[in-house]
């Protein structure tokens, strides 16, 4: 068997032997994953550059869509704590 078709070690059990195949799948699957969520990345950039151009406040709409991702309940228990505090400070 040569070594550029399996990547074993030859005290360790079957289970343990990888084919080169299989971990050339592995990380070519990994690689395209990667390719999609930078094409993804470059899409979300575009609508932010199109709601930007419209006049949106594209600071305010990420924090909008943080808070959507999250439970209403530790959102108000966070805006409490935020009240509490400015109002401590005198804001």
């Amino acid at each position: 068997m040569s070594d550029a078709s399996v990547v074993e070690d030859t005290a360790a059990p079957d289970s343990y032997r990888v084919t080169a195949d299989e971990l050339r799948q592995f990380i070519e699957r990994f690689e395209r994953l990667e390719a999609e969520k930078k094409d993804i990345a470059d899409q979300q950039k575009e609508v932010m550059a199109e709601a930007k151009g419209r006049g949106y406040d594209t600071k305010v709409m990420r924090k909008v869509i943080a808070l959507r991702k999250r439970e209403p309940d530790d959102i108000a228990e966070e805006e409490a704590v935020l009240e509490m505090y400015k109002s401590a400070l005198g804001m």
